[in-house]
């Protein structure tokens, strides 16, 4: 084939493919129309598409893991008590700032339309709690037994009598607002660590706390009294955690005791004792004499060998924390049990976003010691920070893993807190408009313990209402600080110090700014206060109050006066100063002032109950024979929540 040839066929192939993929001009017309066709779907496909991704992106929730309800709440724009409802009709009781582990938090934010995404450390901390022990490595543990029930049923006289301490003497009003955890050796020597937990409605987010952590629960009932609410609930936090149940019915020494009674109350709520052929063990116990106890114990250790517990020690140490608090001599001081393992003085520790080593530990009693086995309670010296209540506790092999992972939950902490905190919008400042007098009580708590400033925070947050808001700016543990009061001052706020006080730079500092410290030792005193202060905000409610009746009897027209009518007063005094409203056949005609009332022809400042007297009313000159004066006074009643 000539070259020549080969040129004409390359030249009529490529006029052939032009050819066919114009199909002449009306062709190439109607591809330019399919191309924008496509090209305007297309885009509307991609725009679907965005929209589709943002709103699923707006429908995800990035949060950590135990997060409090309250935040959840606000990162869901739902109401706080919403966020309640659901989680009692899934069994769990829950407080307005109790931390949900992952699973709670997955399954409400479902009810509430909401994807999640947690945010975690990436760290070894997992691995190192679902590490499997080799069966042979395990040995037998105490038992750890949570004494919960209503407040002053004698929770803590009960423990003081089984450890030979005096507890409760130590608590302000006699009420346990902490949460203990000791060790007791039983006379036959076996070991019961207990945990004794706060009655009071306060702290829920302590009760279910101990029932997590705990094997047995001691319900704690009152015989000369009934089964009272907080008795309940703990029943609930513990069939909720699983936990078998014993029944201690405390006072029986008492004259007006009935367990009966107790027994009756008990089966209404389904749990029925051995005596009454039921699966829950009870005992008649008296704190105070001591009858019983010996058998409650036995009773205990029953359950105990039922459960057979075990662990391995001769691990790296895990456990949770049960209280953190900030000591002035010896620094951030950490109640933990140890449940898993051994901790050794010197070990590295992670405990939520704070690490350290530890300095020193010692038992419920303050003796020093140098390791701590599986089931055992122990205040350690050595974190930078105070760990929140229910945070894991985990001995890492080197300071440099700890930190990393402790910097990382910080940060993570950080932005989170950043996200809920809702900045005040326009559709707020609407709202706000539209109730009127809306007012807000900013509030910073300080506390000598996690549990205490939480359950104080949540009992705060309940008191809102619709016109007046209570926000918790800020809430930590320790003395008042000089950052505490610049806080307060820069945003109106009052402090509150449980069982703390300021430093002396920052009660100087409160005199200067006028910042008002309120110091509390306890719970409810701070409560009413803070319920006193703000029915104090609410605008007042103006009531009125009848003071006179005056009925006209006759009426005279007196030129370049006006109308003056003759009355008699039938009830009360009325004064020159007087409301009045004038009455015709049931009908208010006219409400006004009085221009002037007269005594035969002198004024009068006032005229009582059967006088007759002369009124002229301001800007009224229609009276009538039979009318009715009725004087009135206004005054302001101060309203309640």
């Amino acid at each position: 084939m000539s070259p020549e040839q080969s040129d004409k066929q390359i030249q009529d192939q490529i006029k052939a493919t032009l050819a066919r993929l114009s199909g002449g001009r009306g062709g190439n017309q109607q591809n330019r129309a399919k191309y924008r066709r496509d090209k305007r779907a297309g885009i509307a496909e991609a725009q679907e598409l965005a929209r589709q991704q943002s709103e699923l992106a707006s429908k995800t929730l990035k949060l950590t893991e135990f997060i409090s309800a309250n935040d959840l709440a606000s990162l869901m724009n739902a109401s706080v008590n919403d966020v309640i409802k659901v989680c009692l009709n899934m069994g769990m009781f829950v407080s307005i700032n109790q931390r949900l582990d992952a699973e709670a938090i997955t399954v409400i934010a479902d009810e509430f339309g909401y994807d999640v995404e947690f945010l975690s450390a990436e760290d070894e901390q997992d691995v190192a709690i679902v590490d499997e022990d080799d069966p042979d490595a395990l040995q037998d543990r105490a038992p750890i037994v949570t004494i919960m029930g209503h407040v002053d049923h004698g929770k803590t006289s009960l423990l003081d009598y089984i450890r030979n301490a005096q507890v409760a003497k130590g608590e302000a009003g006699g009420i346990t607002q902490h949460i203990g955890a000791y060790e007791v050796t039983t006379e036959s020597g076996r070991k019961i660590t207990f945990l004794d937990t706060p009655g009071h409605e306060a702290f829920t987010a302590m009760r279910a706390r101990g029932a997590k952590v705990t094997d047995i629960a001691i319900i704690v009932v009152a015989a000369d009294d009934s089964v009272m609410p907080q008795t309940k609930e703990a029943i609930n936090h513990a069939q909720a955690a699983g936990v078998p149940i014993v029944i201690a019915l405390n006072k029986i020494d008492k004259p007006g005791a009935n367990p009966d009674k107790v027994r009756e109350e008990l089966s209404a709520i389904n749990i029925l004792v051995e005596e009454w052929g039921g699966k829950y063990q009870s005992q008649e116990v008296s704190a105070k004499t001591g009858a019983g106890i010996e058998d409650l114990l036995e009773k205990v250790l029953l359950e105990a060998e039922l459960l057979e517990l075990k662990a391995n020690p001769d691990r790296r140490a895990v456990g949770s924390v049960i209280e953190a608090s900030l000591d002035k001599g010896r620094g951030y001081v950490t109640t933990i049990l140890v449940q898993t393992g051994t901790l050794n003085v010197g070990d590295i520790v992670l405990a939520g976003p704070h690490y350290g080593r530890v300095k020193a530990m010692t038992d419920h009693r303050g003796k020093k010691m140098k390791s701590a086995g599986p089931s055992t309670p122990v205040q350690l010296l050595g974190l930078q920070g105070a760990p929140q209540a229910g945070d894991k506790v985990v001995a890492m092999e080197t300071e440099r893993e700890a930190r990393e992972i402790a910097t990382q939950r910080l940060q993570l902490q950080r932005e989170q807190s950043m996200r809920t905190k809702k900045h005040i919008t326009l559709d707020e400042i609407g709202r706000r408009l539209a109730i009127g007098s809306f007012k807000e009580l900013n509030i910073i708590v300080k506390g000598d313990v996690d549990g205490s400033v939480e359950a104080l925070s949540d009992s705060l947050l309940k008191l809102s209402t619709g016109e007046v808001a209570v926000n918790i700016l800020s809430k930590g543990v320790g003395a008042i600080s000089e950052s505490d009061v610049l806080l307060a001052s820069a945003s109106d706020a009052i402090i509150i110090g449980f069982q703390v006080r300021p430093s002396l730079g920052a009660r100087k500092l409160a005199e200067q700014e006028q910042i008002d410290i309120r110091l509390y030792s306890i719970i409810y005193n701070a409560i009413n206060e803070v319920k006193d202060a703000m029915e104090g905000m609410l605008a007042p409610t103006v009531q009125e109050v009848t003071v006179a009746t005056v009925e006209v009897r006759q009426v005279f027209n007196i030129t370049k006066v006006g109308t003056i009518a003759g009355c008699m007063v039938t009830d009360g005094t009325i004064t020159r100063n007087t409301k009045v409203r004038l009455v015709r056949d049931g009908i208010v005609q006219h409400t006004g002032a009085i221009l002037a009332l007269k005594r035969f022809k002198d004024d009068a400042s006032e005229v009582r109950q059967g006088y007759e007297c002369g009124i002229s009313l301001k800007g009224f000159d229609d009276l009538r024979e039979g009318d009715i004066i009725e004087g009135f006074e206004e005054k302001e009643v101060k309203r309640t929540l």
